[in-house]
């Protein structure tokens, strides 16, 4: 942990004032390219930036989605056969819903 701005760091280093020896951070850094390999070339940060804006767009409601969050209870049996089917069980549930609605007229 240190007090310095990046850019003390860096004029520190220009002044000779730096302990940290470079070459020792270097070696051991997982994160170091050795230049080499563009497999393990790290991305730039565009590239960066570009990865978490489009995890951002993938995140959340579909755009346009009329849903609506609630809070409901349901018995602990039946949440739990819904649940076993594995992940969608919330869409599956709601597929359920709206087929008894077909059958039945609402209240």
């Amino acid at each position: 942990m240190t007090s310095m701005t990046p850019d003390e760091m860096r004029a520190a280093i220009e002044r000779g004032e730096s302990k940290t020896d470079l070459t020792k951070v270097l070696a051991t850094a997982p994160y170091a390219w050795d230049g080499e390999s563009e497999d393990e070339k790290p991305l730039t940060w565009e590239e960066m930036q570009a990865g978490i804006e489009a995890y951002r767009k993938q995140r959340g409601r579909p755009a346009g989605s009329d849903k609506e969050s609630t809070t409901i209870r349901f018995d602990r049996d039946v949440l739990a056969a819904f649940r076993a089917g594995g992940p969608g069980w919330q869409t599956r549930m709601n597929a359920a819903l709206r087929d008894w609605l077909e059958t039945h007229s609402p209240v």
